[in-house]
C-alpha cells in the first residue's frame, strides 16, 4: 500500500512519480481523497493541455485523467460529478491593491454616476450617512463625466464638512473637497513636491486634484485603521477574489507596506484561503532584504522578498513620461515619480541582495529607461535567475517589444485597461503611437512571457473579463466592436496561460501551481462554460462555479 503521507512528504517530484505508478490492480482502501471527475480540463500544459478527471490527495494534485483517478479512487474517496464544467488552473492575477480595493467594496459607486450633479449627490449620501468621517473610496473618471478633471467645487457643497479624498480610477490623483484640503493644510502657498503635482486654478488655488506624489500630502492626515479593521477588509477582499476564481493575487504596491502586514497577520491565524506574494516599496529594500536574510520568504499561503518601484505616473494624469509631449497638452510630457538617479540606486541595491524586482512603467520613455536600467543592473550584478518584471508595459516604441524577450523581462500587463482607456488614449498621444500601445500579440509574438492581472480597484478584479478585454478589444463604450487596435488580441489560450501558467513563473511558483498537474498544488477554478468554444463576446457572462485552493473548495455557487 502506498502511504499518502510518504507521497506528500516526498515534495512535488517524488509525489507525481509515486502517484504515476499506481496500477488499476492494487488492493488500494483508501487513495484519493478527492475526485473530480467528469469534467473538461484545460491543464496549461502543453503536451497534454485537455483531460477530463483530476484527483486530490491533501492540498495537491496526485492524478489527472479518468483512468488514473479511477485507479486511485477508494471507499472513502469524496467523487464529485462536475458534469461536464469547465476546470482551469486557479487563476493568478498578477497587479492588485489589495487593500485598497477590498476597502472600496463597503464604499460608494461613483464610477457608474452619470452626471457630475449625481456623482455629487452620491458622495453626499455617504457624507451624510458618517458625518464628520473621511471618505476614501470609491473612484471617478473624468472621461465617463465630460473630460474635464473635477474640482472641490462639484463636491464642496454635498459634502460640506466631510473630508473627501477619493481616487481616480488609476489611482494616481485624487480628488479632494475644501474640508480635506484645510485637513492636509494645502493651500496656494503650498509648494509642489518632486515627482508630484497640485493642480490649481487660474488665481493659484488649489482645485482638489493631487497628482501621484502630491497625493502624500493627503494621505499624512489619513485616519489609521486598526488591525483588526484591516484584518475585516482583507477577508472581505478575499472572499470577492475566492467569488471570481482567484486562488492567489500579486500586490505589488509602491507606497506602503499595509497589504504584506495585513496577510502577515492573518496568516498567524491560519490559513488566508487566498494566497498572497506581497511587494513593498523599493525605497525600503534593505528592511525587506533584512527580513528575508532573518525569517526567509514566507510560505506558500503568504510571500514576500520583492519591491516594487515606480519610474512615472499615469496616462490618464498625463503623468506617464513619453518621449514626444501630450498631444492634447503640449507643454507636458509626463513627471519621473522617481528621480533617476534614485530608481537606479533603488533597483540596483535591491537587485544585489537577491530581491525580486518590478518597476511600474507607462510611457514610452519610462519603458525604454527601465529596459536600459535592467540591462546595467545585470551587467553589473552578474547572471541569475531574477524575472525582472515591468508593470503595465503601456506604450512602447517598436524597438522595445523584443527587448523583453530579449532580457528576459516579464511584461505584467491588464487586459481591462486596453478596453477602459482605448475610448480616449488617442486624445492623449495620437494615432502615431497607439502603434506599440497594449501591445498584447506583438509581445507574445515576440517570444516574451507576459502576464495578466487587474491593477484592482483600477479595473475590476475579474479574470473572465480580462480575458474577454484580452480577446475581443472592444472598449467599454461599445464603440469598437470589431476591437480596438485589433491586431493586438489574443487567442483565448494565450490569455488563459497569461492568467496561470505565466503568472505562476512570473512569482517564481513554476512547477508549484499554474498547471495541472501530478505534484502541483491543487489549486482549480471551476467554470460554468468551456472557455475555448464559446463565443468570445460571451466570455465575460461565463461563471464561477467553484474555486479551490490547497485541495479545499473555499467558494462554491
Amino acid at each position: 500500500m502506498i502511504d499518502r503521507r510518504t507521497v506528500l512528504a516526498g515534495g512535488a517530484t517524488a509525489g507525481a512519480l509515486a502517484w504515476l505508478s499506481v496500477g488499476r490492480a492494487l488492493a488500494i482502501e483508501r487513495v484519493l481523497d478527492v475526485a473530480y471527475v467528469n469534467a473538461t480540463v484545460w491543464t496549461g500544459e502543453r503536451s497534454n493541455p485537455l483531460s477530463d478527471a483530476i484527483g486530490l490527495v491533501g492540498d495537491r494534485i496526485v492524478a489527472v485523467g479518468a483512468a488514473a483517478v479511477k485507479a486511485a479512487i477508494g471507499r472513502r474517496t469524496k467523487v464529485i460529478d462536475l458534469k461536464g464544467a469547465f476546470v482551469t488552473p486557479g487563476f493568478i492575477d498578477n497587479h492588485t491593491h489589495f487593500m485598497i480595493g477590498s476597502a472600496t467594496l463597503s464604499q460608494p459607486d461613483l464610477l457608474s454616476a452619470p452626471t457630475i450633479d449625481d456623482f455629487a449627490a452620491r458622495l453626499g449620501k455617504a457624507a451624510q450617512a458618517r458625518p464628520g468621517k473621511w471618505i476614501l473610496g470609491g473612484s471617478w473618471d473624468e472621461q465617463r463625466l465630460g473630460g474635464q478633471l473635477p474640482t472641490r467645487g462639484w463636491i464642496d457643497a454635498a459634502t460640506g464638512d466631510t473630508p473627501v479624498a477619493i481616487p481616480r480610477t488609476d489611482l494616481h490623483m485624487y480628488l479632494l473637497n475644501s474640508a480635506a484640503l484645510k485637513a492636509a493644510g494645502i493651500t496656494r502657498d503650498t509648494p509642489d513636491i518632486a515627482g508630484g503635482v497640485i493642480v490649481r486654478d487660474a488665481k493659484g488655488e488649489p482645485t482638489g486634484i493631487l497628482k501621484d506624489n502630491a497625493k502624500t500630502l493627503a494621505e499624512r492626515v489619513f485616519p489609521v485603521p486598526t488591525m483588526a479593521e484591516r484584518e475585516a477588509t482583507m477577508r472581505d477582499g478575499i472572499a470577492h477574489g475566492l467569488s471570481r476564481g482567484f486562488t492567489q493575487v500579486h500586490t505589488p504596491e509602491p507606497f506602503d507596506w499595509t497589504t504584506y502586514e495585513t496577510a502577515r497577520s492573518l496568516r498567524t491565524k491560519g490559513e488566508t484561503d487566498l494566497r498572497f506574494y506581497c511587494f513593498v516599496p523599493i525605497r525600503d529594500w534593505e528592511k525587506m532584504a533584512a527580513i528575508v536574510a532573518a525569517e526567509g520568504r514566507g510560505d506558500q499561503w503568504v510571500r514576500w522578498g520583492a519591491v516594487k518601484a515606480l519610474a512615472d505616473g499615469s496616462l490618464g494624469s498625463r503623468t506617464a513620461v513619453f518621449r514626444e509631449p501630450y498631444s492634447d497638452a503640449p507643454d507636458q510630457r509626463g513627471v519621473r515619480v522617481t528621480s533617476s538617479a534614485d530608481l537606479t540606486a533603488f533597483v540596483t541595491g535591491a537587485d544585489k541582495a537577491g530581491l525580486h524586482v518590478t518597476t511600474h512603467a507607462i510611457g514610452d520613455l519610462a519603458n525604454d529607461d527601465v529596459l536600459d536600467l535592467y540591462a546595467e543592473v545585470t551587467r553589473a550584478n552578474g547572471a541569475r535567475d531574477r524575472r525582472f518584471r515591468i508593470e503595465h508595459a503601456q506604450h512602447l516604441s517598436a524597438a522595445a517589444i523584443p527587448r523583453f524577450a530579449a532580457q528576459k523581462v516579464i511584461a505584467s500587463v491588464q487586459p481591462f485597461h486596453a478596453i477602459d482607456d482605448g475610448r480616449w488614449a488617442v486624445d492623449r498621444i495620437g494615432a502615431a503611437r497607439l502603434r506599440g500601445t497594449y501591445a498584447f500579440r506583438s509581445l507574445i509574438d515576440s517570444g516574451a512571457t507576459v502576464t495578466f492581472g487587474s491593477d484592482w480597484p483600477v479595473g475590476p478584479l475579474d479574470a473572465l473579463e480580462g480575458i474577454y478585454a484580452a480577446t475581443t478589444r472592444e472598449t467599454i463604450d461599445g464603440k469598437n466592436p470589431a476591437g480596438w487596435l485589433p491586431a493586438q488580441k489574443t487567442t483565448v489560450e494565450q490569455a488563459l496561460t497569461a492568467y496561470t501558467v505565466n503568472n505562476a513563473y512570473a512569482g517564481f511558483q513554476d512547477g508549484v501551481v499554474g498547471q495541472i498537474k501530478p505534484g502541483y498544488l491543487a489549486d482549480l477554478t471551476v467554470l460554468d462554460a468551456n472557455l475555448l468554444r464559446v463565443p468570445v463576446e460571451s466570455i465575460k457572462a461565463v461563471g464561477v462555479l467553484r474555486t479551490i485552493v490547497g485541495g479545499r473548495e473555499r467558494f462554491s455557487r
